[in-house]
């Protein structure tokens, strides 16, 4: 199947989408002529294994530990591709399959995939609408899905945001702001412990915008036990009317973008280990993925990702490009 683009806009806005991972391609500011996310550069790579740039994430976003879960007294053996554990989905997840345009207007757009019964080793037919829809200065993301079997779900778009015009300069400029208090510490495979810490006093606080270049200088400079050198960390979102999750701002190209969802969490991911052929380089962009939380099948203190057969359910993100 070829890689087919389609194209939404509006006075403010024009975004482009690829049917293969149900992706973002661009999300252009046309006040300022900039693209603000991150993209492979030929619309052919995105057929192939790639570092989800501007993908939807599935069936589940984030990692399950060992690759494997239960639902009830029954046991499932997932498709492991990060060591032992599973990663946005398995080896074969949805940012690299094409999904079907279902209809698409002047400003909105739906994709649709179907994954079988034991897809990655997941229980359920499960089906799943990626709809694209831009409102004034909003791009919303929603997410549709249904499944004939209990099964875990977990969906998030996972494209890379940089709002410089210049995307060689990195994510050093930009600032970033989170409607948040407590992240998820991790082991050393980035797997939850199931703790909730708090962010003050912590490299992870911010509650005020912060410089990310300078979080990121003291990776670098503190011998901090991870190979990691960055954010791959789940913040918990306070709960709020608006569902503000967080702000990105950039100091060079003076634009700001604000994420709202219902989602209880958001990875943020500094892009540390982002490498694609000669064309994408670590820091590059910086991923806000608003999603449930990494592991949670595993978890009981964890929002419940498990969704009943037959029943839809829905989730969606909110972006406001000012």
């Amino acid at each position: 199947m070829k890689v087919e683009s389609s194209v939404i806009q509006n006075k403010y806005l024009r975004v482009q989408t690829l049917n293969y991972g149900a992706s973002l391609f661009e999300v252009y500011h046309k006040k300022k002529k900039i693209n603000l996310i991150l993209n492979l550069g030929s619309k052919e790579n995105y057929q192939y294994k790639h570092p989800s740039v501007g993908s939807t994430c599935g069936r589940y976003a984030g990692r399950i530990s060992n690759a494997k879960f239960k639902i009830g007294n029954k046991k499932f053996k997932l498709n492991a591709n990060e060591g032992k554990n599973i990663l946005h989905g398995g080896k074969v997840g949805f940012s690299i399959l094409p999904w079907t345009k279902l209809n698409q207007t002047k400003n909105k757009i739906v994709y649709q995939i179907h994954s079988r019964d034991k897809d990655q080793g997941f229980p359920g037919n499960l089906v799943v609408n990626c709809i694209y829809q831009l409102r004034n200065k909003f791009l919303i993301i929603k997410y549709e899905y249904k499944s004939n079997k209990s099964t875990h779900v977990n969906l998030t778009n996972h494209s890379y945001w940089n709002l410089e015009k210049n995307k060689k300069n990195m994510i050093y400029n930009h600032e970033l702001k989170l409607n948040s208090s407590k992240f998820l510490q991790i082991n050393k495979n980035l797997i939850p412990t199931g703790k909730f810490k708090n962010v003050k006093k912590t490299i992870y606080d911010f509650s005020t915008f912060e410089n990310i270049g300078k979080k990121l200088d003291y990776f670098k400079n503190k011998k901090i036990n991870t190979k990691f050198k960055g954010f791959d960390t789940t913040f918990v979102v306070k709960k709020n009317v608006r569902n503000l999750v967080g702000n990105l701002k950039n100091i060079n190209s003076n634009v700001k973008v604000d994420f709202f969802s219902n989602l209880p969490g958001v990875q943020i991911y500094s892009a540390q280990n982002l490498k694609y052929k000669k064309k994408l380089f670590p820091y590059q962009g910086i991923c806000l993925e608003t999603q449930y939380f990494p592991d949670a099948p595993n978890k009981k203190n964890f929002p419940g990702t498990l969704i009943k057969p037959n029943k839809r359910y829905t989730c969606f993100t909110k972006i406001k490009i000012s």
